[in-house]
């Protein structure tokens, strides 16, 4: 068990290991130090609290039970003292080994190995090796939210016997602390920024105003001042805005997402910001602000006043996903077309800024040319990545 205070290991072998990783989400959503393996060579695991990062750490509701610190009961299996380690039914290591087999391909891969069983680098040779072999790999790469990977990694890989929303909410809140800490650096990308923003809102799934929940919301809002129009939001005020603008609170992006409670005066404060695309017919991104005209007939162009505001999860096709507040009184997910019937508008944030700024950088100091079309390149997204290696390439060059 880990006491008060730091807790520090260096990572001598992350350059080998860290390409390996498939995305810092996946990462995130381990909750073990591959977020720094993926985004940091020389940065060492600080922590503070009782947590799987420990490679010998043994679950903490065994260690009486055993009458094994995590130090000893390590020793002792590695010495052979102990015999029961495949058996024991005690969680161990970064990922929790409990499983018999499991736990006894563990074992056996840090014996061919000639390691320590609660050696960190075979450890995460060994994780690795469990995801690839169980097909997870590919599908954690496609991920883009911490959220996302971490509801893979807990329903497809550990399997706890408790996957409600409320395990699966908590476990995504715990890779996002990671990820914050670790993974997006002093500037986020664009890509990092909508990600976050759509983490969070998936984070409020299920929130509701019957059982008083949503309330954490309503605070979260009243909580940043100023307040929009000096309007404090009481908990039976119609909340679908305020849901929209604490998810920006949270994520620290009220410079790029206007908070507004009122979804017509939130329209103007996008408008204000060159961000407000009026084209119902736009093909949205994750991230963007979908407003809704419940009074639309359907028939030409949509411009009403907007009754309703909800966050674009994702799209697929023509099909948009989006998480909204106040949907019957709850945070859910709503699903429509392209152009569908009653959308208004949406509210495009410039997500990325810090990445043209990085450009504008790099072509001052003569390290790229012709600077507009690599702005276009990263707004296309079509290269994978490519805002991460811009951000990271100007905050390590400093000249030509």
């Amino acid at each position: 068990m880990l006491t008060d205070g730091f807790t520090k290991q260096r990572l001598p072998f992350q350059m080998e290991v860290s390409s390996k990783w498939p995305t810092p989400f996946f990462s995130a959503a381990l909750s073990v130090p591959c977020t720094i393996l993926t985004f940091s060579i020389d940065k060492a695991i600080t922590n503070t609290t009782e947590s799987g990062l420990i490679p010998t750490n043994l679950q903490n509701t065994c260690e009486k039970k055993l009458g094994y610190t995590d130090a000893a009961y390590t020793a002792a299996v590695d010495s052979g003292a102990y015999t029961n380690f495949v058996y024991d039914g005690a969680g161990y290591g970064l990922a929790q080994w409990t499983n018999w087999s499991r736990k006894k391909n563990l074992l056996a891969y840090a014996k061919s190995k000639g390691k320590s069983v609660g050696d960190l680098e075979m450890q995460l040779e060994f994780l690795l090796m469990e995801l690839t072999i169980n097909g997870l790999m590919s599908t954690l790469k496609m991920e883009k939210t911490v959220r996302e990977a971490s509801d893979i990694v807990l329903l497809k890989f550990e399997r706890p016997a408790n996957q409600g929303e409320a395990v699966k909410q908590k476990r995504a809140q715990y890779g996002q602390v990671y990820y914050d800490k670790f993974a997006k650096g002093d500037a986020m990308t664009g890509q990092e920024e909508w990600a976050k923003v759509v983490s969070i809102a998936q984070s409020y799934i299920g929130c509701n105003g019957r059982d008083g929940s949503h309330k954490k919301i309503i605070d979260l809002y009243n909580s940043h001042k100023p307040l929009a129009r000096g309007y404090h939001v009481k908990y039976t005020d119609a909340w679908c805005g305020t849901f929209a603008s604490a998810v920006a609170i949270q994520a620290g992006l009220t410079s790029i997402i206007p908070t507004e409670c009122g979804c017509q005066k939130h329209i103007e404060l996008f408008k204000k910001l060159g961000s407000w695309q009026e084209n119902d017919a736009y093909v949205p991104s994750p991230g963007d602000y979908i407003f809704y005209d419940w009074q639309d007939n359907g028939v030409g162009d949509n411009t009403g006043a907007a009754d309703h505001v909800g966050i674009v999860e994702k799209v697929s096709g023509q099909t948009i996903t989006v998480i909204e507040g106040n949907y019957s009184n709850s945070v859910k997910r709503r699903t429509l077309a392209v152009n569908g019937r009653y959308i208004r508008g949406y509210g495009v944030p410039k997500y990325g800024a810090a990445v043209m700024a990085a450009v504008d950088k790099l072509a001052r100091l003569g390290v790229l040319n012709s600077p507009d079309y690599w702005k276009q390149a990263v707004e296309s997204g079509k290269v994978k990545y490519l805002d991460i290696l811009l951000t990271k390439a100007a905050a390590k060059i400093t000249k030509a």
